[in-house]
């Protein structure tokens, strides 16, 4: 091709990825109008939605007004970047968007302005969102939210890396900008648990793995990649997939719905970003919502464990355990710091302090998440029907050394049936170092607190 040629190809990509600024129009079905489902929760039906997309937890901070934004993320490879204000104020927020450009910007990533969002808003997602659900959304932002004058704190990426016209291409290469159609081979709770697992819920934007240029590798049930898991900011999101041992093969769908409430199962209890999710969004969904949920991901294969032997609980390690023999490494470390919460079966105490028996986290291949959490603990769970948490997990990052850490975690993996790769010090020492409180500035989008 020649150069000529190829510098016309290359504009008309521009041009065409600023193509599509008319708002959408979709009919209204079960799948796509969130409406009805809002009146069984008791919220407008815009709020409901907002919970859907759980924008409170990116566009607000501890400290801060709700959605008034200042939360800072880091774009990897690029450098720092601050949620928006999208409360209704005129001049800091959004009020003077018409919802043709609310409705673009939240569809392509393009502001009002003309400027480009960076993916960290997860616009790849809610392209699949329907007319009507958008429309409420944007009359709840401007209509039910208080108004809040707090000025956008500019991005922290300069020079020759702060251009934002190849996101442009990003979109065009890597985005499906049509709205969620239901499939008509499917029921109507399969099609709504799609519609808010690949749009409002944004689930791939975390546990999706990413390509070459930070695309997620799937956006629907027609990728394997979609829902198999993903290393975030030296944690793992966990399979969504049918996989036996590490993803959700084993939970029925009951147990899907009552993670979704309440943060916690007979498998495990959320952590991470996941405790922010089910704070602000799952809890306050219908119990349909949650339902339907629960049937889509259940509709999803195995991937990476096809061949996988299920788990089978043994007792070995508890009759070790109780006889105080710690010949194994790691396992003086366990009965003396953990056994008092998670016992010596590794059973836990439901629903108040996890197994480790069975447990998926516990079994991925990627132990990031078993190191972090132990590193650094976890957030609380404050869900409205379990109630807050009691307990939840203390750091240990002052008590143990790197090699007690990896030698209890690899006990665990070893033990009451488990069956995943041991733990090194040395990937204990990096996850200690990266995540060091006194100079946290690896924080990555998206990033699992």
């Amino acid at each position: 091709m020649s150069s000529r040629n190829l510098t016309c190809s290359f504009f008309s990509l521009v041009l065409l990825a600023g193509c599509g600024s008319e708002a959408i129009t979709t009919a209204s079905t079960y799948a796509t109008d969130s409406m009805a489902q809002a009146a069984t929760a008791g919220l407008s039906h815009g709020e409901y939605v907002a919970r859907l997309g759980n924008c409170v937890a990116c566009h607000s901070t501890a400290e801060g007004a709700p959605l008034a934004g200042g939360l800072k993320m880091a774009v990897p490879m690029l450098g720092n970047i601050y949620a928006t204000n999208i409360t209704p104020d005129s001049e800091t927020g959004i009020g003077q968007y018409t919802f043709d450009e609310f409705d673009r910007v939240m569809r392509t990533g393009v502001a009002r302005d003309g400027h480009r969002l960076y993916p960290a808003m997860p616009y790849p997602s809610y392209a699949k969102i329907s007319e009507q659900d958008m429309r409420a959304l944007f009359s709840f932002l401007m209509e039910e939210v208080t108004a809040v004058t707090q000025a956008n704190i500019p991005s922290e990426i300069t020079g020759l890396l702060s251009p934002r016209w190849p996101l442009a291409i990003w979109n065009v290469v890597t985005m499906d900008n049509d709205p969620y159609i239901p499939n008509n081979n499917q029921s109507d709770q399969w099609n709504r648990g799609a519609y808010l697992v690949q749009g409002l819920g944004h689930c791939g934007a975390c546990h999706t793995p990413r390509g070459l240029i930070l695309q997620e590798k799937g956006l629907d049930e027609g990728s394997n990649a979609f829902l198999s898991g993903a290393p975030l900011d030296h944690w793992t999101a966990s399979s969504l997939n049918g996989d036996v041992n590490s993803g959700l093969g084993r939970w029925e769908t009951n147990d899907i719905v009552e993670f979704l409430q309440t943060g916690h199962n007979r498998f495990g209890t959320a952590f991470g970003t996941m405790v922010e999710v089910v704070n602000n969004s799952t809890q306050h969904m219908s119990v349909s919502d949650q339902q339907s949920m629960a049937e889509y991901l259940k509709s999803l294969p195995a991937v990476n464990e096809i061949n996988a032997q299920p788990y089978n609980y043994t007792d070995t390690a508890t009759k070790q355990l109780l006889s105080l023999d710690f010949s194994t490494p790691g396992a003086q470390v366990y009965y003396e710091y953990c056994s008092s919460c998670h016992v010596t079966s590794g059973g836990g105490y439901y629903p108040y302090q996890p197994p480790l028996s069975g447990n998926p986290v516990i079994m991925d291949p990627d132990p990031s998440s078993l190191i972090n959490i132990t590193l650094n603990g976890s957030l609380r769970v404050n869900a409205e029907k379990g109630g807050p948490d009691i307990n939840d997990m203390p750091y240990f990052r002052l008590l143990l050394s790197d090699q007690q850490i990896a030698d209890a975690l690899t006990f665990a993996r070893s033990s009451w049936g488990n069956n995943a790769p041991s733990v090194s010090a040395k990937q204990v020492g990096e996850i200690r170092a990266a995540t060091d409180p006194s100079r946290n500035d690896d924080i990555v989008v998206l990033r699992m607190k």
